[in-house]
């Protein structure tokens, strides 16, 4: 088990084009943190497509699990997929299918990956992993698929489902195990199979016990990651006793606050986005429920979004007045998400 993937499985994806539209996104973020104006060149390198917002769990920090939406529930359709990666895939490189809802409740996830991977991108996902089994292993690995999230936050039923609730670990094991008898089979090295872990009180004990899990199963990585609360000022029942494992710090006047604000910039407003799955362009995966959408791909090419003038006006209140966007205030940008 290797805690860092190598660099090599992006050459594939690369052409001129790509790299030179990468760079272009570079140096205008550079410009924009400088000069406090949005400038922005290129196009994004990264999306994430959400195959659907359906959600067979209820985690307490999860408005999908919860069922608090306020956006209707569906699922990406295929066609309108394939129009609207067609159109971004010269300038794409990454392309993730997760953002809200579990992915594999989308009845053609497979379908939308092998289409991804004609354009030759790298794809990822990320899983509660209750519906993968020995039926359909062997197609997610014949799918293309490059990489793999699997939530795992507890290695017991116990504490796993006081997150996880309604989840059923022993379907997360043998969903593992499916993958890596599939990968084996077919001799494959991908998808890379990455144990996620959510750092939470209820499972900061046990977090030692998911790496050696994850050996024992065959599985490439293990990420544990800090915890986005919601209502975290006055403390929160979730947040782990050992502050290593938090997102936030306790100030002197008894209040919790974000480790390290990431200030008037964000990275991922000038290089990516998210695309729900009925085609709104949200700026990034902390607009759960689509409040700032920018633009919709049912009536509007996504180049005429990207430049439009809304995501100019989002972008210079972002380096000018961040304070002023609602879901910046709980943002990961400059905090320590990976532990």
């Amino acid at each position: 088990m290797t805690r860092n993937p190598s660099c090599l499985r992006w050459i594939p994806i690369l052409t001129f084009y790509r790299v030179w539209n990468f760079l272009l996104l570079g140096l205008s973020f550079c410009l924009a943190r400088i000069t406090k104006k949005p400038v922005h060149l290129g196009l994004p390198y990264h999306v994430s497509f959400e195959p659907t917002t359906a959600c067979n769990l209820g985690c307490p920090e999860c408005p999908s699990g919860l069922k608090q939406f306020t956006r209707a529930t569906g699922k990406i359709n295929l066609e309108s997929h394939s129009t609207w990666l067609k159109s971004m895939s010269p300038h794409l490189m990454y392309v993730t299918y997760y953002f809200q809802g579990e992915p594999f409740l989308h009845p053609q996830l497979l379908s939308l990956i092998v289409e991804a991977k004609k354009h030759r991108v790298f794809t990822a996902s990320s899983t509660n992993a209750h519906f993968i089994d020995e039926t359909n292993a062997q197609d997610i690995v014949r799918s293309g698929l490059d990489q793999l999230i699997i939530s795992v936050d507890g290695v017991t039923q116990e504490v796993y489902e006081q997150y996880r609730v309604h989840g059923d670990l022993e379907k997360v094991w043998k969903a593992t195990r499916a993958l890596v008898q599939a990968k084996t089979r077919l001799k494959s090295l991908t998808p890379r199979l990455i144990f996620q872990c959510l750092a939470v009180k209820p499972n900061e004990a046990q977090i030692p016990a998911v790496f050696a899990k994850a050996k024992e199963l065959g599985v490439d990585e293990v990420r544990i990651k800090s915890a986005q609360l919601y209502d975290y000022e006055n403390g929160n029942p979730l947040m782990p006793d050992n502050e290593e494992y938090r997102r936030y710090r306790l100030g002197k006047n008894g209040k919790f606050t974000l480790k390290n604000p990431g200030g008037n910039r964000c990275w991922r407003m000038w290089t990516g986005c998210v695309i729900t799955w009925d085609g709104k362009i949200v700026p990034c995966c902390f607009d759960k429920d689509a409040k700032h959408t920018l633009g919709s791909l049912q009536n509007t090419r996504f180049t005429d979004i990207w430049g439009s003038e809304s995501y100019r006006q989002f972008r210079n209140t972002l380096l000018n007045n961040r304070n002023e966007i609602d879901i910046c205030q709980n943002c990961s940008e400059g905090a320590k998400v990976w532990l």
